[in-house]
């Protein structure tokens, strides 16, 4: 039987990536989108024209009623659920004076709340069937804080927080909580940073470039589905740029 995929935020950039891999690779996936229905319809129809099975669901990840009726129509739609991938994110620069309450609140609810909500929704099925794996996205901003967005680097942190307590407390029933922090990757949230910024970037960059989805997925991959010993753990997948 195949396996299922949820994703959220998987209409474009990273996560319509994913999707595209997890399909490939024999799983019914569900792609979540929240404004981009346009884009999650033309995935949808792009995996079934080559003999996969997909969804688009609608999730707004700020609305924890949303979350768990997003995974009750996976489970509904393919018979279950076992993989959770976590992408749906906004991201915003900033100066700290500037930061309104409206934008930490958003910043917060989407980036960090989303996170816990699908999490919650999702481990029922998998403690009930004592698997799963849990993967969700950060940034390495999370890791090491970004000028400018501090708001979005307390979200990104939080998510870290939660993936390693997680982890911890889904271990004995045999469930994985892991968690990716891709550096600067070339999807449309990056597209309003100017060419010298990017050059810049890639500049303090040991890879001097830039990622691209595809490559974020095929890690977003192995941490759900081979790497079987592996929970708890932050993969920094920045061309360098941290170290």
């Amino acid at each position: 039987m195949a396996k299922t995929v949820l994703i959220t935020g998987a209409s474009r950039g990273i996560g319509a990536a994913t999707a595209r891999l997890f399909a490939e690779k024999g799983f019914n996936t569900a792609i979540c989108y929240n404004r981009g229905e346009e884009k999650a319809l033309a995935l949808v129809s792009e995996l079934t024209q080559k003999g996969f099975n997909a969804i688009a669901i609608k999730l707004d990840v700020c609305n924890p009623e949303n979350c768990t009726k997003a995974i009750e129509k996976c489970v509904k739609a393919f018979g279950g659920i076992n993989v959770l991938v976590n992408n749906a994110g906004i991201a915003q620069q900033k100066l700290v004076t500037d930061i309104t309450d409206d934008d930490w609140n958003t910043m917060l609810n989407t980036n960090l709340s989303g996170v816990f909500y699908c999490c919650r929704a999702a481990s029922p099925y998998f403690i009930s069937q004592k698997m799963g794996s849990i993967v969700n996205v950060s940034s390495m901003w999370g890791v090491t804080g970004a000028s400018m967005e501090v708001h979005y680097s307390a979200a990104k942190a939080g998510v870290i927080g939660l993936t390693k307590a997680l982890a911890k407390e889904l271990g004995p029933s045999n469930i994985r909580v892991n968690c990716i922090a891709p550096g600067v990757i070339q999807t449309e949230m990056n597209k309003a940073l100017s060419a010298e910024t990017i050059s810049a970037l890639c500049e303090d960059t040991p890879l001097c470039r830039t990622g691209k989805p595809e490559e974020i997925a095929r890690a977003i991959y192995f941490l759900a589905e081979e790497a079987d010993f592996i929970t708890g753990q932050v993969l920094t997948a920045d061309g360098g740029m941290t170290v």
